[in-house]
Order: structure tokens, then sequence, then C-alpha cells
């Protein structure tokens, strides 16, 4: 959704807007502050974690709490009941269930498994932009919200072709809102990598990139088998490597289809309509 001017947007009677970019720039910050002045917070991510991998995840527990004799007896007499509780600021069950691969001592997944929890996750977070639309709609005519802002996973740029207008994610995204690149720093970006490294976020690959990395991962620290992958190492430093591959593709897609603001400008903002004039801000830049 490109605008011919900054005025026709802040003059739309209704605005929707969705946020991309690495994780750790404030796009979910962002988020919560708007949905304190009357904005409606779709978080992308609580929707995969819920709608579709709530399943696959509550699956993964009951299987752990099975290989527990005491537990299992409960379990199976449906004397307790196992659930996960995602919330909006807290995707650590979602994280648990897609893992690290590597060594299944040090916590890790073989491989081949957590290439098909990936799949699962890829199929999960294209159902879930394609929902944009729906929960625009849903949010005015259920809740009586006018403004809508989608909080997107870093991961958004691994299921598009960001210089394709037909693809089908980016046409749902695009006709029914406007995208809005998040641009963080270098600074940014180093710091992001130590936080992972303390606490992990969901992560996704495309397929071909996984294999690579795997294999170059092995390569450099002379592993040869991949249960002596310590599955921390390699998902440290496999994020790393994935955050430096999609910083230019974070920008074509804004390029072609949308607005870039920087992340230092979100301490600005503190209000709807200050986010307003800095989205506004981004439109009139690009028109020059």
């Amino acid at each position: 959704m490109l605008f011919n001017s900054a005025e026709d947007f802040l003059s739309a009677p209704r605005h929707a807007v969705t946020v991309f970019g690495m994780a750790g720039v404030g796009k979910t910050w962002l988020a919560a502050l708007l949905r304190k002045h009357q904005w409606f917070h779709y978080s992308a991510d609580y929707r995969i974690g819920t709608r579709y991998m709530g399943e696959f995840i509550v699956d993964n527990f009951k299987a752990e709490a099975m290989k527990v004799p005491f537990l299992r007896e409960l379990l199976r007499t449906d004397s307790i009941k196992i659930d996960s509780n995602i919330t909006f600021s807290n995707l650590d069950p979602l994280s648990t269930y897609l893992g690290r691969p590597g060594d299944a001592r040090r916590g890790g997944l073989p491989l081949s498994e957590y290439q098909r929890r990936q799949e699962q996750h890829r199929v999960a977070e294209v159902a879930a932009l394609e929902d944009v639309p729906y929960f625009i709609e849903r949010a005015d005519q259920l809740y009586g919200y006018s403004n809508f802002i989608a909080d997107t996973g870093g991961s958004l740029i691994e299921v598009v072709d960001p210089a394709n207008a037909e693809d089908p994610v980016i046409k749902a995204l695009t006709a029914s809102t406007l995208l809005l690149y998040i641009r963080g720093t270098e600074d940014d970006a180093h710091k992001l990598v130590e936080r992972f490294k303390h606490s992990p976020k969901p992560m996704y690959y495309q397929p071909h990139f996984l294999v690579e990395k795997w294999a170059e991962f092995k390569t450099l620290n002379k592993l040869k088998d991949d249960a002596d992958v310590d599955p921390d190492a390699f998902g440290a430093w496999g994020f790393e490597a994935l955050l430096k591959d999609r910083l230019p593709r974070y920008q074509q897609l804004a390029d072609n289809f949308g607005y870039t603001i920087e992340a230092s400008d979100l301490a600005t903002v503190r209000d709807g309509d200050e986010f307003l004039d800095l989205v506004a801000g981004a439109i009139r830049q690009r028109m020059r």
C-alpha cells in the first residue's frame, strides 16, 4: 500500500501498518505502545505459536512428560493438563519446540527432525501473515479499532520473495497494509547476537541456507558427525550468519513495496499520532 502523498496517508480514516525488520529493533515495543492508544496489535509470532503450531508445541511437552513414570500415568488417565502459556512477549514455548540441531546430550535435535519442524514453521508463518487482512476487518467490526499494527517476526523475509509483487504473502500485506521497515544499525545487530546467546528467539532458515551453513559450521570446527555439533554454538553462529543474510533483503522489500524508518527514531514516539507523523516522514522521504 503505497501513498501518493504523506497527507493522503494521514487523512485516511483507518490506518493499517505491517512492521518488519530484525528481532530486537523495537517492533513489539512499538506495537505494545500503540495498543495503549487504541491500536489493535496483531502478533504474527503469537498467531503462529497458538493457532498454527500450538498443538505441535503441547504434544512436544507431553512427549517429554511421558518419559517420567509419575507424569506418564497422570497423563494417561487425564489427571493433569499440560498447556503452552505463550504470550506476545514470551515466545519461549515456540523457541523450545523449534529447538536447535546437534548433540542430543546437549539438548540438540537430529538435523532431519529440526528440518521437519522448520517446515512446520514456514507453513505456519505464511498462514499467519495471510491472516492479516481478516484480522484488520475483525479488529474493526468486532472491537471497533480503526487503527491496526501487524507485528511480524524477523523471519518474514524468509517466506516471501522481496522482488515479486505476485508473492501471495506480499499481495496480502500490501493490499491491506503499509509495509514499514524498521532499520537497525550494525551496533543493534551486534547487541542482538549477544542477546540471542542468552535468550534464543524462534529461528527459521530457508532450507538451502540451513544445509549450507550446517556444512560450513562442521568444516570450520573440524566435525565429522552431526551428533558432534554443539547446538548452542551452532545456534549463535547460525543466527549471526542468518542476520547478515537478511539485512539486504529487508531493504529490498522496503524499496519495492514500502517505506523505511530508523530504529533510533522510535525513541521519539510516545503515542499513535507521533507514530503516524513518523510514517508520514518516511513517505515524504521516499517521494524525494
